[in-house]
């Protein structure tokens, strides 16, 4: 009988650990930048915020992440046959480089939009929080020009979720987790400013979105080309970092 060795198991579940966490911080991240700027969605999530209530906002914003699952999904899987691909350094290179650049152009896009052209007269009537869900779900399915950003944050992130049953769930479900903080913040925020938020706000609040992600895709590009490393994104080493604390 085979006498399994302690430490080589200890060692193998620290690397599934490692390699599950980092995925779902990637996946967390991913799903605040596809959910942030003020497209129709969010722009229908700040109405039923302030008109109906934060409750209505919410169920807003899960129809939206459930429609980013749904690409995600679809990304996830459309990219499954990259596995070899970006087991080179320069294909991991180029890939990089143009998921920055999609980025950059999204980003550009996100700052010279006015979300306020797109505000409706508030109808009077609720509805159920099941019908708020429906219809902000097939307002963000009905938009699959999402992919393409979703192809580029995963492309930039490395974002390969693993084939075992575990790693996908832990995979998609920091994505839409990802999505829901976002709402959940913005429905938070909205309804402490209630009465302080007006148009300017809105166009200011996509403006400073759209610079982010401006910014992060030129640092991205600028790290990749010149082959800089980000320290503090290291999270492998930051991990060893914090086991050498308790070993």
């Amino acid at each position: 009988m085979e006498i399994l060795d302690p430490h080589l198991l200890i060692n193998n579940i620290w690397a599934e650990f490692q390699s599950t966490f980092q995925l779902v911080i990637k996946g967390l991240i991913i799903g605040i930048v596809v959910s942030a700027p003020m497209g129709p969605t969010g722009i229908l999530c700040i109405q039923r915020t302030m008109n109906k209530g934060r409750e209505y906002g919410l169920v807003t914003g899960a129809g939206a992440a459930t429609s980013d699952l749904f690409y995600a999904i679809i990304t996830g899987f459309g990219m499954s046959f990259v596995m070899d691909f970006i087991s080179q350094a320069e294909n991991i290179f180029w890939l990089k480089v143009a998921g920055s650049i999609i980025l950059f152009f999204f980003g550009i896009i996100t700052f010279r939009s006015n979300p306020t052209k797109k505000l409706h007269t508030p109808s009077g009537q609720k509805g159920t929080l099941l019908n708020n869900y429906i219809s902000a779900f097939l307002v963000t399915v009905a938009n699959p020009l999402i992919i393409f950003l979703f192809i580029a944050l995963f492309a930039q992130f490395t974002f390969v979720v693993p084939t075992n049953f575990l790693g996908v769930v832990f995979g998609y479900l920091s994505i839409i987790a990802g999505a829901m903080l976002w709402w959940f913040g913005l429905t938070h925020a909205l309804t402490k400013m209630k009465h302080t938020v007006g148009e300017k706000g809105l166009v200011l609040m996509n403006r400073i979105i759209g610079g982010v992600v401006i910014f992060a895709s030129i640092i991205y590009a600028f790290t990749t080309i010149f082959k800089i490393s980000l320290r503090f994104y290291n999270l492998p080493e930051i991990i060893d970092a914090i086991k050498n604390l308790f070993t």
